[in-house]
């Protein structure tokens, strides 16, 4: 009875600990998003009218099946529409609350439920990984590999990796199928259960992070930027440390705070039937194909509404709409304060938004590599017309966003294709042409 008892109190203590943390109240009380005419937020609204014929020249020569767009500034919606179809079989219009397959967009929620915890004391971003997932202790470095078997030696590590590692993709840990490195590849393929995101098997992240602990790392820890599945052991990492399912964490601690409704590993049955189905570029027919389970993709293309639904993949795995993720980038450009919420600091927004983390390692001259994003550098800056400190990412299947600390602009550009050659040249296109219709 006692021990039941303790428990109960242990539980409880647990719960309302969660519940303090993820509802901090702050006197900082920005408004949330709400639509407003461009001009009330510095816009000339004839200017940015030319992003209509931008999406829809790339829609009619068929890039796209369709596109959805969102542009804040200041915390006011100043664009917000939809183009297109959603399902070029059933000729199904695009709507503006679609939800689509964000991919690595994904990474940069997982890496603010790191920061969270960081600033909690929870993690430190120093402390090597091994203190919470003993299995990576002692790691080896690839040294020679054999193309014809898939074998190899390795060398020990100079270093364990940590969590800043991971956080910044300096890790030396690859992807499976999208692997930047083919040796890596036929490692993590020759070992099996290494999942880049997308699965409908009955696996769980911490079986498959296990396993990416015992295969040697693609270089020394610290010593180059190589993108992979960092981010996912740091899915898991979150996992271990807070004793919640990541799923669960985003939940409580992120999504309902800041009011993402619409924000899921797995959609519910209520939402699924505004998943918008993947394309991809077929060259030999001359149109876009609608992907099929084995079919172009190491992956259900439908994996959130199928399938085990147990495998939480941080780097990867969430589905969302333009209009939540918006909300997630308000937040960050409110210094971590939304829906009357803080969920992280303003020092530590600035450490996960603005620190150049990755030096000349990062393969953007001019740019470099935060905690959790690509940032736009002094010489990147003489590129385009984004300003400097301006963050961004994307995901694989032609999904795309950025944030402006300066400017209080944050854009989200959201398509379902794979593979398509189309997505980064419409994805600068966009941005430009936000910026062109600056009037203020």
């Amino acid at each position: 009875m006692f021990l039941k008892s303790t428990l109960r109190s242990g539980l409880f203590i647990i719960a309302t600990t969660l519940s303090v943390y993820a509802q901090t109240a702050t006197k900082q009380n920005p408004p949330i998003l709400s639509q407003a005419a461009p001009e009330t937020a510095g816009f000339s609204a004839e200017r940015l009218n030319k992003l209509d014929g931008l999406i829809q020249s790339y829609i009619d020569k068929g890039a796209f099946p369709g596109v959805g767009a969102i542009v804040v500034r200041n915390g006011k919606i100043v664009y917000y529409k939809s183009f297109g179809k959603a399902d070029l079989d059933s000729d199904k219009p695009l709507a503006k609350d679609g939800i689509y397959r964000i991919a690595s967009m994904t990474k940069a929620i997982t890496s603010l439920a790191v920061m969270m915890l960081h600033e909690e004391s929870k993690i430190m971003l120093d402390d090597p990984i091994s203190k919470y997932i003993p299995e990576f202790a002692k790691p080896v470095v690839l040294d020679k590999f054999n193309e014809k078997d898939s074998t190899y030696t390795t060398v020990p590590a100079k270093r364990e990796i940590t969590v800043r590692h991971l956080l910044t993709h300096m890790s030396g840990i690859n992807y499976n199928v999208i692997a930047s490195d083919p040796r890596m590849r036929g490692i993590y393929t020759k070992a099996g259960g290494i999942i880049d995101a997308f699965t409908t098997e009955n696996v769980k992240i911490g079986d498959m992070v296990k396993k990416l602990a015992k295969l040697p790392l693609n270089h020394q820890p610290g010593e180059k930027w190589t993108y992979g599945m960092s981010i996912d052991v740091l899915g898991y990492l979150v996992e271990v440390v807070s004793g919640m399912p990541l799923d669960q964490f985003f939940q409580t601690r992120i999504f309902e705070p800041l009011g993402m409704k619409d924000t899921y590993f797995y959609l519910p049955d209520s939402k699924k039937d505004r998943l918008i189905p993947l394309y991809s570029d077929n060259n030999e027919q001359k149109k876009l194909v609608k992907l099929a389970p084995n079919r172009g993709l190491a992956a259900d293309p439908d994996y959130p509404i199928n399938g085990a639904k147990s495998y939480f993949s941080g780097g990867g795995g969430l589905s969302s709409t333009a209009y939540d993720y918006a909300i997630f980038l308000q937040m960050l450009l409110n210094n971590g304060v939304y829906n009357g919420k803080r969920l992280l600091s303003r020092k530590g927004v600035e450490l996960f938004t603005q620190s150049d983390q990755s030096g000349t390692l990062f393969p953007e001259a001019g740019n470099y590599f935060s905690l959790g994003f690509r940032v736009i550098g002094e010489k990147g800056h003489a590129n385009d017309l984004n300003s400097v400190g301006t963050f961004a990412w994307g995901g694989a299947f032609s999904t795309h966003y950025i944030a402006d600390p300066k400017e209080k602009i944050a854009i989200v550009l959201m398509k379902q294709m794979w593979g398509t050659t189309y997505g980064g040249e419409l994805d600068r296109k966009f941005d430009v042409l936000v910026y062109q219709a600056l009037d203020d």
